[in-house]
């Protein structure tokens, strides 16, 4: 007997997978999708500051002020669009947040001074910031709550294949070097954001329009001001600075601070990559309720304590030794990320409001979006300036969010609406 993909969203064996590839028909939509948008966002990622410096003309550092200014932005267009998908449905909405990302990527192509730069900096990062809060949302309802975590992974995974093809034919871009290039990948970028859209409006219908419909029920501002949602929210957003150490702190600490290569920064992305591939759907196994999460991000905080640690003592060895405890702490801090990023999706969902999913996602997501933009002044100002007592400090951060996770969760979980109201989140 066929079964389809209403059955198998009520089925949670459904979402199990078959090696590397799901068995439920919808999270093959899903993986699609995410395949196409993230294969796009990687191709422009590596080339857009160079595209904004040596082809529009502008300077390095009136790029960096106005990427600041439009991911503030970003941040802002969140919870409105959260509600949005609330009331209209994730899937229309999202489909319009996506092509609105693609048209005024195209219109990058054009620009030719600081303003129309700013202004459209401005609109590329508020509608796809916005997108990633609905987009998690849509995942929130489309996958079943018992595999959801699991799906989650499959997903991440899928986004690290996507972004990594797409940033080996950047590099392509970058070898070449000329307008016609960097024009080329913004376009092509631009299209994959319209047809991830047009994808995402061919899902099947049906579960999110209900959704949209009960969570009228309550405010749309509950979760910007629901106090313990926020805790658990800034909490997370601590556990996220990891993203930025790894991308922006580390290579600075290589240069300065190390005598280990100089590709050493690019060989422990390419690792990071790998292993995330390879370990985000093992890592959610434990992860699926509330308390699962908790240990998941305690023991985060204290792995990216440790990795800080190891870090910190590649200052003084000799290149060889420097950079094989680089990859040693590259390793470590890949087991923090996987388990972070678990335990993250597991309380950002479990609890929210179920009605009321894209604010809350949006509230969530905004979190991550502050820490992203704070990361590198944070990381500058501590392990690149004071060198192992910066590392400290941070490490100190790091198991201070993810042994502060289980108050702030038992807290939250106190209210009684929280999580799915047709199951609620296992104890």
């Amino acid at each position: 007997m066929t079964t389809s993909p209403t059955d198998a969203r009520q089925d949670p064996a459904a979402t199990r997978f078959l090696g590397m590839l799901p068995t439920d028909p919808l999270l093959l939509r899903l993986s699609l999708f995410t395949l196409v948008n993230a294969f796009g966002r990687g191709l422009f990622f590596p080339v857009s500051v160079l595209y904004f410096t040596r082809v529009v003309g502008l300077s390095a550092t009136s790029v960096g002020v106005g990427l600041t200014v439009a991911g503030l932005f970003g941040i802002a267009a969140a919870v409105p669009a959260g509600r949005a998908s609330d009331r209209w449905g994730y899937r229309p909405v999202l489909t319009a947040l996506w092509t609105g990302c693609g048209v005024v990527l195209a219109a990058y192509t054009v620009i030719g001074s600081y303003a129309s730069f700013l202004a459209t900096a401005i609109g590329y990062a508020a509608l796809c910031q916005a997108s990633m809060g609905v987009r998690n949302a849509l995942y929130a309802v489309e996958l079943p709550a018992r595999t959801r975590v699991e799906g989650r992974a499959h997903l991440r995974m899928v986004t690290n294949v996507g972004m990594g093809a797409g940033g080996a034919f950047g590099a392509l871009a970058l070898q070449a070097d000329s307008r016609a290039g960097y024009t080329a990948l913004i376009l092509v970028d631009a299209v994959a954001f319209v047809v991830s859209g047009v994808l995402v409006h061919r899902l099947p219908g049906g579960t999110a329009r209900r959704t949209v419909d009960h969570a009228r029920v309550e405010s749309p501002l509950r979760a910007v001001r629901d106090l313990p949602y926020l805790s658990v929210t800034v909490l997370n957003a601590v556990l996220a600075l990891q993203y930025s150490l790894l991308e922006v702190g580390l290579p600075l600490w290589i240069v300065r601070h190390t005598d280990a290569p100089r590709w050493s920064a690019a060989l422990v992305m390419v690792l990071n990559c790998a292993l995330v591939a390879l370990l985000q759907v093992r890592a959610t196994r434990g992860v699926e309720d509330l308390p699962g999460a908790v240990r998941a991000m305690r023991r985060s905080g204290l792995l990216l304590a440790l990795a800080c640690a190891v870090f910190a003592c590649t200052a003084g060895l000799p290149p060889l030794w420097a950079l094989m405890v680089l990859v040693v702490g590259a390793v470590v801090q890949v087991l923090a990320e996987v388990l972070s990023a678990a335990g993250g999706w597991t309380v950002g969902y479990g609890l929210a409001d179920a009605r009321a999913q894209g604010v809350y996602q949006g509230v969530f997501n905004s979190g991550q979006a502050a820490a992203t933009m704070a990361a590198p002044a944070l990381v500058t100002a501590t392990a690149i300036d004071h060198g192992a007592a910066g590392w400290a400090v941070l490490g100190v951060l790091f198991i201070a969010a993810g042994l502060g996770m289980g108050p702030a969760v038992r807290r939250a979980r106190r209210d009684a609406w929280r999580g799915e109201h047709t199951g609620s989140v296992s104890s």
